[in-house]
């Protein structure tokens, strides 16, 4: 089986505590890389709150065309309310992947939208945040994968310092 590689593309974001928050997610779900665009994170990204310090494991990088960047043999997958797109809950996700999410003041380009191999949308009422939105397709790959996580030693690396709480055995 093919190891699954995952990227994600930022469409200009313009809140670091978006990008902090997706940063975070991006270490939680074991995504490889992310790419923006735009200048505005830039800007702001003195107000980090990338608080696991994802960004010294996974590369953020800052470029002028997401198209330019996207990894060898991955499928481009937009995120985005588009109509005609295909409802999250009915998607199964590619192994070598970028998603590509737009602003949380706009829209992905129509020349990304052309290139995509699929657009999804998250089938909410009214439009979610970026770092929501991240966090969600995420977490729905990973519990449409084949991968089986779900073990106490998980648990234990994954918890914060001060839960110590366990499960009691009721008679």
């Amino acid at each position: 089986m093919q190891e699954s590689r995952v990227s994600i593309g930022l469409t200009k974001p313009k809140s670091p505590t978006n990008v902090g928050a997706v940063m975070r997610a991006a270490g939680c779900f074991r995504v490889n890389a992310i790419f923006y665009t735009g200048t505005r994170y830039d800007r702001a990204a003195k107000f980090n709150t990338d608080t696991k310090e994802t960004g010294q494991t996974i590369p953020l990088t800052g470029v002028d065309d997401l198209l330019e960047h996207i990894p060898k043999k991955a499928k481009i997958v937009c995120v985005e309310l588009v109509e005609g797109a295909t409802p999250l809950p009915e998607y199964q996700h590619p192994d070598n992947v970028i998603y590509i999410f737009g602003p949380e003041d706009g829209t992905i380009s129509q020349n990304v939208i052309d290139c995509a191999d699929a657009v999804v949308y998250i089938p909410t009422v009214g439009s979610l945040n970026l770092a929501a939105s991240v966090n969600i397709v995420l977490y729905d790959r990973l519990s449409k994968s084949e991968t089986d996580y779900a073990n106490d030693e998980l648990i234990r690396r994954s918890r914060d310092t001060n839960n110590n709480v366990k499960m009691q055995t009721r008679t």
